[in-house]
């Protein structure tokens, strides 16, 4: 029998993740202008906003996933274009500056993690998120947050190497343009995890 979405994100085996909703990148100080209006019309901080309420109410982790950088940019290797041209920018996402804070409502709450990098494109090669995950009893995440472009599905891929399962919460992610973004749901992170909107995933936990 398949296994279901209420099975995959019980509350004693689920996480949800945050990817990069930060002022920096989809907020106020933006470097990404067209993805942070496609954060507002698709509504997506508001959605996530439920989704982490409801995950919190339930006893399910929520785990924030931010990049930063230092000013010097030691340990931020520019082996990617994108990463390079980032860098190139003096004041992007400086670690200790307003550009790395979680946008308004988001978090940090008192009870969230934070894992944060300097290098590459997703969150868990290089990081702790791995092993604070498996402390925590998971082996579902849920993700949320920047870009179908590229984070949300390196993050898919990731976790899915490391053995786990992924849940994309399909109205509270966003790329650029809005038809690829669609497209890369539909044709590549359907692949290796479940599509589910966020009211799926709070139904869920009820």
């Amino acid at each position: 029998m398949p296994v279901t979405l209420r099975e995959i994100v019980a509350r004693d085996r689920a996480a949800v993740l945050t990817m990069e909703l930060q002022r920096g990148v989809v907020g106020d100080r933006s470097s990404f202008p067209e993805l942070a209006e496609a954060v507002r019309t698709g509504d997506v901080v508001a959605n996530t906003v439920r989704l982490l309420d409801a995950a919190r109410a339930a006893g399910v982790p929520v785990v924030h996933c931010t990049a930063g950088f230092r000013a010097d940019r030691l340990g931020s290797p520019r082996n990617a274009p994108l990463i390079g041209s980032l860098l190139r920018q003096a004041d992007h996402l400086l670690e200790g500056s307003a550009a790395t804070e979680l946008l308004a409502g988001i978090g940090p709450a008192p009870g969230d993690l934070v894992s944060h990098r300097r290098h590459g494109v997703s969150p868990f090669v290089g990081t702790s998120l791995d092993p604070t995950l498996r402390a925590l009893g998971v082996s579902t995440v849920v993700a949320t947050g920047v870009s179908l472009n590229l984070g949300i599905v390196g993050l898919a891929i990731e976790a899915v190497d490391l053995g786990y399962r992924v849940v994309v919460a399909t109205d509270a992610v966003a790329g650029v343009p809005a038809q690829y973004a669609a497209d890369v749901l539909r044709h590549t992170v359907s692949l290796v995890a479940m599509l589910a909107t966020v009211d799926d995933v709070i139904g869920a936990w009820s």
